[in-house]
């Protein structure tokens, strides 16, 4: 005999009852703090709850994109929501969220499940690139492909969502599916040293031997920073974000928690030679965002610089060092390469998430705003 489908309720919680069942959590991403509606102040935003009688069992951040003349809404919960997605009954958790969010406007509702499909380990991936017949790196054996992630997928197949669009498809507000991950849990400085490639043992060693001085720095160093960063952007080819993108991100996330968000500054003889922002929620830290100058790079501040965070992070009681987004090529002449191989070094792993989901609620309403966002 099946047993009856637990009666969920979905409705607003306030910031400190959402901060309060973050702090309960090993991790979240900080993505779903209430913090970081604060940083996209061009959202609309609320925090809501998932309630089993009177117990707060899940919460999430959504963030609402308006469709352009018109008060309806594109729904994202950008990493999250945070819900016990374990559950071989998600759509007790999702059919209410649903049905909440289109009472409040929303035309549609994106996802992203914060579970990891599979892992490749550094070795794996090396032989990967030295390796002339594979460029990407889905097309190699996944050191690990966990089952629970897999029964998330074929529950939210079953329930109507869509499966994750191809790269380049859909509307640009996503998350990157591939990460690469330091596991630093349980292990000594030492351990994670000895873990690294020899090229990044020997930068280390270097920078250090050189006079490079790793900080932390405040507020009063986000301009010396955001030069660094708008150098990098120029140099890589991406635009930047403005210097008040990062002042509000500050604010919000200090005021939130005052080791929410840490600035590191990397300098030689009085110089700015790289600049990063790190964060971190309960046991995870994230690598977040870097800059580094043109001038002195011999001195290899960029090393030095990531791996102070990633003995503060350890410091902390992170047990992962998240060094963020990858891209999947491999080959050669792929231009993100180097960033793989940068990241390789740290003896981590990659990671792919399940990646972003979405629940059309109006299909007419939803379509047009997939186009409007692809034309822009």
């Amino acid at each position: 005999m099946s047993q009856p489908r637990r009666e969920i309720t979905v409705k607003p919680i306030t910031s400190s009852e959402h901060l309060r069942f973050i702090e309960a959590q090993p991790s979240a991403s900080f993505l779903q703090t209430p913090a970081w509606a604060k940083v996209k102040g061009e959202w609309g935003r609320e925090s809501i709850g998932w309630f089993d009688g009177g117990e707060l069992v899940g919460a999430g951040l959504v963030l609402y994109r308006q469709l352009p003349k018109l008060k309806r809404y594109l729904a994202y919960l950008p990493e999250g929501p945070i819900l016990p997605w374990e559950s071989d009954d998600l759509a007790s958790y999702l059919t209410p969220m649903a049905a909440y969010l289109k009472k409040q406007g929303a035309f549609g509702v994106r996802i992203g499940p914060p579970l990891v499909q599979r892992r490749w380990l550094g070795e794996t991936i090396k032989a990967a690139i030295a390796d002339d017949a594979v460029n990407r790196l889905s097309e190699i054996k996944a050191d690990e492909t966990l089952a629970a992630t897999t029964r998330v997928h074929n529950q939210l197949r079953t329930l109507g969502w869509r499966a994750p669009k191809v790269e380049g498809e859909g509307f640009s507000v996503g998350q990157p599916k591939f990460n690469f991950w330091l596991r630093i849990g349980g292990k000594t400085e030492e351990e994670i040293l000895a873990g690294m490639n020899q090229l990044w043992r020997r930068n280390i060693k270097k920078a250090d031997k050189q006079g490079v001085e790793v900080t932390q720095g405040g507020a009063e160093d986000l301009p010396a920073f955001h030069l660094a960063y708008v150098e990098t952007a120029e140099r890589d080819g991406f635009t930047p974000r403005p210097l008040s993108y990062f002042e509000t991100m500050w604010a919000a996330l200090k005021a939130e928690d005052p080791d929410r968000i840490r600035l590191y500054t990397a300098r030689h003889e009085g110089d700015l030679i790289a600049a990063t922002t790190w964060v971190r929620v309960g046991e995870h830290a994230w690598y977040s965002y870097g800059a580094s100058t043109s001038v002195k790079r011999e001195v290899r501040g960029s090393n030095a610089i990531q791996w102070q965070m990633i003995r503060d992070a350890r410091e902390a009681g992170a047990t992962v060092y998240d060094l963020r987004g990858i891209t999947e090529g491999l080959s050669s002449d792929d231009p993100q390469l180097g960033l793989i191989q940068f990241k390789v070094g740290t003896g981590g792993e990659a990671v792919e998430y399940l990646g972003e989901w979405d629940l059309p609620l109006n299909r007419p309403l939803y379509a047009a705003f997939d186009l409007y966002m692809s034309r822009r």
